[in-house]
């Protein structure tokens, strides 16, 4: 019972995360798995695609009621991922299981570094200013092909696919700036859009997962992505409505703090 109410906690905060960001469940789920209910690499992995994908997918159609999510454009961006995110499962099977820890620890930091860096190099003006700025590219599949634009949508599809294969991440750290970059989408619709993306990218990396053999502990991670599904419904009402600056500088600090920590670990392990 206490197991299921932390992992209804807990979920709740991933959903919310996930909903109002458009990112960062993951980075969340897999050291809750890992260090809360002391599951192996694999399995924390394997079980975060769950609960991210499941609250990304419910999420996604939260956003696009809310006309801020653009599906076609994700669903585009999402199938380019799918070679990386087929490789990124097979190569998890192949590495020692602390290697994989120390690998997601690697990413933590990294997120948490980037993300504090955009907060220091960006105001509150400028974040303002995104949010209602018109498409940096614009992208009509009845024009000519844009050679480098496209170059952009694989190059970086393809490292989100392996991050999500490999490390059971969703990957919408990445995603939201590529929507915005590479396929010139204003920012109020690159939060919703990236969770078609994660939604996409999640459940084939699954599928690749349970061919191998890697299965879930059904036990946490059925609460634990029910209760992230009803987080990312109401993050995804709350996305226009909270402070995004407040919340992303406290999500990153999180996330440096649990990176160093699974870091630790890691390296004890090793």
């Amino acid at each position: 019972m206490a197991t299921a109410l932390l992992a209804i906690a807990i979920g709740l905060a991933i959903g919310l995360t996930l909903g109002t960001l458009g990112a960062g469940g993951s980075i969340l789920a897999v050291p809750v798995l890992l260090h809360l209910f002391d599951q192996s690499p694999s399995t924390a992995t394997t079980g975060s695609l769950i609960v991210v994908g499941v609250s990304a997918l419910v999420g996604a159609a939260s956003a696009r009621r809310a006309g801020r999510a653009l599906v076609a454009r994700g669903v585009v961006f999402g199938a380019t991922a799918t070679g990386g995110t087929v490789l990124g499962a097979l190569a998890s099977t192949r590495v020692p299981e602390d290697v994989l820890t120390a690998a997601f620890a690697v990413l933590m930091l990294l997120v948490g570094a980037l993300m504090v860096r955009q907060l220091v190099d960006r105001g509150r003006q400028q974040e303002e200013a995104d949010d209602f700025a018109e498409p940096i590219l614009t992208f009509d599949p009845r024009l000519a092909v844009n050679w480098p634009q496209a170059a952009k949508v694989l190059v970086t599809a393809t490292v989100v696919g392996l991050l999500t294969g490999f490390l059971g991440v969703g990957g919408g750290f990445l995603v939201v700036p590529a929507l915005v970059l590479a396929l010139g989408l204003p920012m109020r619709h690159a939060a919703g859009t990236s969770l078609v993306v994660i939604a996409l990218t999640s459940a084939t990396a699954l599928a690749t997962r349970a061919g191998l053999g890697s299965h879930p502990d059904w036990d946490v991670v059925l609460p634990l992505a029910a209760a992230s599904v009803v987080g990312a419904l109401l993050g995804t009402r709350l996305a226009g409505r909270v402070n995004r600056r407040a919340l992303s500088g406290a999500f990153a600090a999180l996330v440096l703090a649990v990176g160093i920590f699974t870091a630790v670990q890691a390296v004890s392990g090793l």
